[in-house]
Parts: C-alpha cells; structure tokens; sequence
C-alpha cells in the first residue's frame, strides 16, 4: 500500500465525536481486519487506575482484526504518590502490562535525573524515541522507530521532546543533557521524516511533548508543523489540551493571519494533530482505514469505557493500596478550598495555596536558623488543589511531587527584580515559573511590553534588557531597596537557575537546607498552624501581587462602546483576550462560551454534582464543565442536550442571563422584531429594563436571532452588575 496525499483529497479528517463505546469487545461493528489502530495517551501524571481500561481497549480492537499500536507522548512517571514514590517505576511496571509499544518522553520523565530514566528504559518493554535529547552531543534514547503490519505497511514513529525540559527539569539532574530547540528542532524533525520516509515508510507519525502554550511560543506542536512536510500525524502531550483547545488554538492562529490551517479537521500544514488532555480522562483512538488511507481520530472518554484488563486493574489497585496506607492518613484540615489550579491560579496570579506553601518556606528556613527576608516559589510547581475539609498526606504529596528541597539564595534587590520581571514576561498568559511569594509585595504592568535581552545560557528563556513591567513595593515589610541584598528561601530547582530563575542559580550565597518542601509545608500546617488552615488566615489571596492588565488589546479602542465592558470583563476574571494583545470583540460566541461568562461572573459557584448534566458535554476536563453543570442547576437550560458549540444568538444570552436573575418581570420593551409572546420576551423586556441593551440599528429592535459577539456579551453582563449595584 503506498502513501496517499493528494489522491485522498478530503478523506484525510478528525472526528471528535466517541467513536468507541463502553464495550468495544461486544461491537458488532464491521471487521477492521486490514486496519491500523493507534492508542494513545498523554500527560497520564500517576492516573494509574485509567491503564486497565487502555489495555482492554487495545485487546477490544485486536480482536476485531486491527493492527493496534499503543503510544504514550510523555509525562507518565510524576504527578501522584502511586508513581513518584518509585520514581516512574511502577509507571513503566503498568505500561509494560497495558502493552504500550513505544513512547516519548515528557519533561517531568526528568525529574529524578537522567540515570533513572536509562535505569526505567532498561526495564519497560517499549521503546523510548527523542530524537531532539542529547546526551553529550548524541542521541539519547532512540531517535525512532518502524513498525511494519501482517501486510507490510510500514508505520515511523519518532519522538520529541520541549526543549523547555532545559530549564523544567531540575539543572543538576540533566547535567550533560541538551534539547535541541527552535530551528534546531525543525531541522531534527524534518531529518526524521527525510530518513523514515526513505526507508519506505507509509506513515510517518511524531510523539511529541511539545504543546500549544503561548508560553511555549516557538517550539509548540504548532510552529513545527509549519516549518516540516510530511508528518501525517503528530500525537502532541505538555499543554494538558484537549481537542477543542487545539481547534480554539488554531482558530486564533488562523485569525491572527497565520498559515492557513484547516479548523474544522484540526489539520496544521497537511497533519493531524491531536492530544487527549491529561490524567487519563481520555483515550485517542486513530483509525487508518486499509483500503483508503483514510485517518480518522476521535478521544473517547475514559469514563465511558466499562472493560477493564484483570491484572492491570489487579495491579493498580495494589499500588494504590500501597499508597493509601501510606499517605492516607489524615494530619489536618483547612477550612477553606486552597487554589492549586494553573490558570486563572498559580500560573497567573496570587492564590492562597502559593501564600500558604511560601509562609511555610519561610517560616521552615526560620526554623532551621537561617532568618530571611520573603520567600519565592515557582507556581508550575504547584501541581494540584486541596478541597475544604481533611488533609493527608497524599494531598501534600500531590501538590508537591517533585520532592525539591528548600534552599537559600542572597540576591540584590536588582538580581531579585530581574527574577520576577523574567518569570512575569508573559503574564497574564500563564507561565510556569509565576512566582508565588511571601514577604514581597509587587506589580506586575502587563500593558507593557517585556524588553527581551539576551537568551539565558541552557534556556528557551530570556532575560530583560531592562525593567519594564515589575515594581517590588517591599521586600521583609520594609521599602524595596535595588542595593539591597536579601535572604531569600527557594527550592532547589529555582536556586540552580530553573525555570525563568537564572539570577537565582548566579546568587552570590545559594545552598540547599536540604529539606523536603512537602515535609516543611506539613510541618508548618501542624505546628504553627495546630493542625488547621483557616479561612482567616487563608480564605483569600492575601494581596502580595497585583496583576495590572488594564485593556492593552490592539483591537479594542478607547472610543469602542465595548470598552468599558471589556476591561471590566478582564478585571473580574470572566474572560481574557484570543490572544495576549487581541480580544476579538467581533467575534461569535458560543453557547458554552456564554455560559462560562454567566458562570464567572456568578462567581464561578462549585457545581453541586459532577456527573453530567448533558449527554454531550461528559468530559469534566472541558473547561466549561462545570459552568455547564451550573447552568442545568440553576435552570438555565432544560432538556438532555446542551450544544456547547451551537452560536449562542443575542435572545438567548439575555434569556440565561434572566433567568439567572430568577426571571424578573418588567414592562414591554419596544423593540419591532420581539413578539410580545415570544419565548424570549420576558428577558428582553428585562434586559431594556436593566439597560443591558440599548437595540440594534438605531435602537428600534433588537436582532433576537444575531449571533452574539464578545463584546456584546461582556458589555450586557458589565451593564448587568452595574444596575445590581
């Protein structure tokens, strides 16, 4: 069978839809004897119950006659006790009795040092490709791999890894280790599908950890594309993202006046593109069909897969077994939900997990003898959030998994300001290296523009030419002095320079106390807090970083009658723009896009159940899951469907917004296109009430059957608060 590209005109497409029902095995579907299957998954982090669903799933298609390979694109040895205990090994122990064929490495395989991987490779049954990691200038692992069906077709897998593994991992751990990145990692890419292409290859396909994050800016999945022909899939893992983050990623690029991408298939540069969004809660099935060529690629749900794989499952319980008897027992309690999330959360701003876990470094240091100024802590290094109620172990364990230590660096206010402008220079857009603090009070301008210097040695990062965006108010409660020199408690990954912290790893004194961060937080909590974190000391961020975003939109003018209802709209949280310097006010909205406005702008209430509401929204990771859930509980929507991706028109934004409102009556608006009986009449005639809106034209209707834009809907909601206020 040869390669197909231009024969196959449309048949090349991506079906988002659940493709494989809870019992695949039982399918009476048609016989896929010919047909190759490709399994994958990404960013697991320790979900380690999901692997006996993957293995019965990848017998289920077996058994209907496809050539099935299993993949993974990186992230599977850290994230949750049951694998970072063993540093990855009971990860790779899963993998092998799923049947994973061949993975990529992620940058969290790095963080218990190189040696261990090689020490996990030598045990896993599947092979490991990177062909981008370098170990003394030679790659590392394997650079790919060929896999070639009963019927000779041959299938090239090779591997990629971010080169932001540089600066994630922890530096003295991946000593001798490179990443090769930007051009770099075009002209590697482009390399393998040169060299598996002349090997015959008939599918060449990219496990790459690589994402689509605005922070990631240059070596993203989707830059890649751009720059290398002849990838049909790439598999992509590190962003977390889904596949309508990966539409709405290439929506923005595409309006941004980028190549032209096809939205609707999710295809960049002739690719498929397609991730699974992270800790198992979905499963990427691609199907090339034998006779066609065709490729199709869907996520199925994990929680609607019933079949589980006995031993895998047998096996995972034991190790969680392992866990809970270890880590499960409850040592305190917080009063309050502590924000563990990365966004809006400890990748973008203040939150009271980052307060807590940064008064305890400090209070840690004090207690060890070393008196210091504040203390700093990267917010990608906060991995999950604490509901209300008992804490355990584990839960401490989970936020902090990477077992750093807790380090001192003597920095000059000039090194510490250098810091914190760098690990702010895409703020509000999230970023890992988002410093957390305590003892520090600071602003950070995001309608200025960062002063990009030169790279940072061993980075994908830069440093600031100058100051631009960051003013340190005070440092140890006292007035931020540039010549100063502060004491400040760290980590260790942060101390040797990782992340955005070079000025930290260049510190005049930087030595490591050699204390367990998770250790010194729990302690903390016992100890200086007896036992419960309170909604006085913790309920809200305690107000040491103001995030400026004022409206630095290029696309949304002072004079615009949506300016006002815009920067409210960013100020409370209820929307940020398409892009860091576009709000695209013009542009329609969605149904569960409005909704999520409605729901922020609620306060982003907890859902009282989980399961799902509708039949087609299921995926909790969506990030309108829980607004949706919201919306069926409060009434808004009726019926066993939602249709998030439906145009949500100007009648039904004001109608959710109504009955929000707990469906106020009001006088009979004016308007010539609104019958006095139509579904929506009550809400509109509130809405004019209100002075939610003013009409259409010159004000004589109101369009109930017009899209809604961004601008109109932030606008109708800001005008909303102002009359309940």
């Amino acid at each position: 069978m040869k390669k197909k590209v231009l024969s196959l005109l449309m048949a090349v497409v991506m079906t988002f839809s659940l493709a494989v029902t809870a019992n695949a095995a039982e399918e009476t579907a048609q016989d896929l004897n010919g047909d190759i299957v490709i399994l994958h998954t990404n960013d697991v982090h320790g979900a380690i119950a999901g692997y006996a669903k993957v293995a019965a799933l990848k017998d289920a298609y077996e058994a209907r006659g496809a050539y099935v390979l299993l993949m993974d694109a990186g992230d599977f040895i850290q994230g949750d006790p049951t694998v970072s205990t063993s540093e990855g090994a009971t990860a790779v122990e899963l993998m092998n009795l799923a049947g994973y064929d061949v993975v990529s490495l992620g940058n969290h395989e790095f963080d218990y040092g190189y040696q261990n991987l090689k020490d996990l490779e030598a045990d896993a049954d599947f092979a490991i490709v990177d062909a981008n990691v370098l170990y003394n200038g030679r790659v590392a692992f394997e650079d790919n791999l060929v896999f070639t069906t009963p019927d000779g077709t041959k299938i090239g897998v090779f591997g990629l890894d971010t080169p932001e593994t540089a600066t994630k991992a922890h530096p003295a751990k991946i000593q001798g280790v490179t990443f090769l990145a930007g051009e770099d990692l075009y002209d590697c890419a482009q390399e393998q599908v040169d060299a598996l292409t002349a090997e015959g290859c008939n599918y060449v396909i990219c496990l790459g950890h690589l994402g689509i994050d605005d922070e990631s800016a240059g070596n993203r999945s989707i830059d890649l594309l751009e720059n290398v022909d002849g990838i049909d899939l790439f598999i992509d893992g590190h962003s977390h993202s889904t596949q309508d983050d990966i539409t709405a990623a290439l929506t923005a690029a595409s309006q941004a006046g980028g190549n032209e991408i096809s939205v609707d298939s999710s295809m960049v540069n002739g690719t498929v593109l397609t991730s699974t969004g992270t800790k198992l809660e979905s499963v990427g099935v691609v199907t090339i069909d034998g006779e066609t060529g065709r490729i199709d690629a869907s996520t199925v749900s994990a929680a609607s897969l019933t079949d589980e794989d006995a031993d895998v499952a047998a096996r995972a319980a034991a190790i969680q077994k392992e866990i809970d008897d270890e880590y499960g027992t409850v040592f305190a309690k917080t009063e309050v939900a502590l924000n563990g999330e990365r966004e809006p959360g400890n990748r973008t701003e203040e939150t009271n997990l980052g307060d807590l876990i940064t008064d305890a470094l400090v209070w840690g240091a004090e207690r060890e003898g070393t008196e210091v100024d504040a203390a700093v802590t990267n917010g990608g290094g906060i991995r999950a959030s604490i509901a209300a109620g008992d804490i355990t172990k584990k839960d401490i364990n989970t936020v902090l998994p990477f077992g750093n230590t807790l380090s001192i660096v003597q920095v000059t206010g000039a090194e510490l300001l250098e810091a914190l402008e760098a690990s702010t220079y895409c703020t509000p857009t999230s970023i890992g290296g988002f410093p957390q603090v305590s003892g520090i009070e600071f602003t950070v301008d995001t309608t200025k523009a960062y002063d990009q210097g030169e790279l940072y040695p061993g980075s994908t990062y830069y440093g600031p030419k100058s100051i631009q965006r960051v003013t340190i108010e005070t440092v140890g409660g006292e007035p931020f002095d540039a010549n100063a020199t502060y004491t400040i408690a760290t980590n260790d990954f942060m101390a040797a320079g990782g992340d955005t912290y070079y000025a930290f790893a260049a510190a005049s004194v930087n030595y490591d106390l050699g204390i367990a961060m998770d250790e010194v937080v729990m302690d903390y909590i016992t100890e200086e807090l007896k036992g419960t974190v309170t909604a006085e000391a913790y309920g809200e961020p305690a107000g040491r970083i103001t995030v400026d975003q004022g409206l630095a939109f290029t696309d949304v003018a002072a004079t615009s009658p949506y300016y006002d209802g815009i920067e409210w709209a960013v100020d409370e949280g209820i929307t940020n723009g398409t892009t860091a310097t576009t709000f695209s006010p013009y542009q329609n909205c969605t149904r569960a896009q409005i909704i999520t406005y409605l729901w922020r702008a609620a306060g982003s209430p907890e859902p009282a159940s989980m399961e799902p509401a509708y039949t087609d929204v299921t995926d909790t990771s969506l990030y309108f899951f829980k607004a949706v859930q919201w919306a069926s509980e409060q009434g808004l929507v009726e019926g066993e469907t939602f249709d998030p991706y439906a145009g949500c028109t100007r009648a039904m934004a004001v109608y959710f917004m109504w009955v929000a409102a707990d469906s106020p009556e009001a006088a009979a608006s004016s308007f010539t296109d609104v019958a006095a009986d139509a579904d929506y009449a009550g809400a509109v005639n509130w809405a004019v009430a209100q002075g939610v809106t003013l009409g259409t034209g010159d004000g004589s209707t109101f369009s109930p059957d017009t899209v809604c834009q961004r601008g109109q809907i932030v606008t109708f909601l800001y005008r909303a608060a102002n009359a309940a206020a």
